[in-house]
């Protein structure tokens, strides 16, 4: 994959491309991600969880009513409402990802162990790898220490090598293709797929050298995504 195969493929700047290609062909190596229907993919399911390659760190900026739908089994909504973003106030992110990714549900599913393991281990890099387990886990794919150190995943090369990492974790491989089982590999969900699909489907033209096609048979640009509505969680 060369640098403007990967810019059209990801929807980049030749800036943005230029940025993030040294990272992306050491961790498609490192992770065995070497045909182009699961490098189309790999970078499909980036793109949108990261709304473009600009999101490293995940956000808990929801107003009460999306916070408590999106979360309805982990948090009350007089906790989302005391929480939640109003129209006078920011959102709490740190006591919010400390209520949803705590308790028994952040033991049993993240590996977190105390409170303050849901926002130290909160969703980072491409992907969002969250939780301690996680970070533990991928700290030894790195050689790098993310439990004590676990901002270094929002460091350009840390982003991607985690995000192919989890992919490649995740059984992501196992799917070569379908889209709706990679999602539900990656999130738990199949939240999103309609973007998911429009850039997965001009992915593969770039690195089919079928883009200019692709560009010629779309209408409309790519869809407003919401992080308040298509973000997933990574789980172990």
């Amino acid at each position: 994959m060369d640098l403007s195969q990967f810019e059209q493929a990801a929807g980049l700047t030749p800036d943005e491309a230029r940025r993030w290609i040294p990272h992306m062909r050491i961790a498609l190596s490192e992770q065995g991600i070497r045909s182009p229907r699961d490098r189309a993919m790999f970078i499909a399911m980036i793109g949108h969880e990261s709304q473009d390659f600009t999101r490293l760190v995940e956000s808990f900026d929801y107003i009460p009513s999306v916070l408590q739908r999106s979360f309805n089994n982990r948090i009350s909504w007089d906790q989302a409402r005391i929480l939640g973003a109003t129209a006078n106030r920011p959102a709490n992110q740190e006591a919010i990802a400390n209520v949803i990714y705590g308790g028994a549900w952040g033991r049993e599913h993240l590996g977190n162990e105390s409170w303050g393991d849901g926002w130290t281990f909160r969703g980072r890099g491409l992907l969002k790898v969250t939780g301690r387990q996680a970070y533990q886990n991928c700290s030894l794919t790195l050689g790098i220490n993310l439990i004590a150190q676990p901002e270094l995943l929002e460091r350009d090369e840390y982003a991607v090598r985690s995000a192919a990492w989890l992919y490649a974790c995740k059984g992501c491989l196992l799917y070569s293709g379908d889209l709706a089982k990679v999602t539900q590999q990656l999130c738990g969900t199949r939240r999103g797929l309609d973007d998911r699909r429009r850039r997965l489907l001009r992915a593969r033209a770039a690195l089919e050298g079928r883009i200019s096609d692709w560009m010629r048979e779309q209408d409309q640009p790519f869809p407003e995504t919401s992080p308040r509505e298509w973000r997933c969680v990574s789980r172990r």
